[in-house]
């Protein structure tokens, strides 16, 4: 096997020499991380401290003009917000009094039609009671026609009888 003597008495054989080895590479694997995080460390500190922040004034000016037209705009979008609640709350109005009306006028139509078909009822027993009344009227007037008629004929009969009888009318 293999053996290492280090001076100052210290000997190393096969598997030690194996992990005195693999504990040296960590070390100088981990000593270049360091190395390399220092460096860039100190590069990104430059790279800070040189930094120069960009002219935004532009920038600013355009975020102020668009900040104002955003305010002009919500201005009159509550405008036409409260025209649009005026009109509502006017067509709310204009519904209720309409409905109003029409429940108003419903009931003058019903009571029409209720009115009108009381007055066809008695036009129509007004009718019927004034054409029996005529019907009595000429039915007594007929009897009473008759009856003169009858008063009449036996009048002229009796006088034609009388007339027929008396002597003198048979004189030629």
């Amino acid at each position: 096997m293999a053996e290492l003597e280090l001076p100052g008495g210290i000997k190393f054989k096969g598997g030690k020499i194996f992990l005195v080895l693999t504990a040296l590479s960590t070390l100088a694997g981990g000593g270049w991380t360091v190395y390399k995080f220092i460096d860039d460390y100190l590069e990104l500190k430059e790279v800070v401290s040189s930094y120069v922040s960009p002219d935004f004034s532009e920038f600013d000016k355009r975020l102020e003009l668009v900040q104002s037209e955003v305010d002009m705009i919500q201005g009159e979008l509550s405008m036409i917000i409260q025209e649009v609640s005026l009109v509502s709350d006017v067509a709310n109005e204009l519904k209720n009094d309409l409905r109003t009306d029409v429940r108003r006028i419903e009931s003058i139509v019903e009571d029409v039609e209720q009115q009108v078909k009381q007055d066809a009822r008695d036009n129509s027993k007004d009718l019927k009671e004034t054409l029996t009344s005529i019907e009595n009227d000429m039915d007594e007037l007929d009897k009473d026609i008759n009856e003169a008629m009858t008063k009449l004929e036996e009048t002229i009969d009796k006088r034609i009888k009388l007339s027929l009888d008396n002597p003198l009318s048979q004189i030629k």
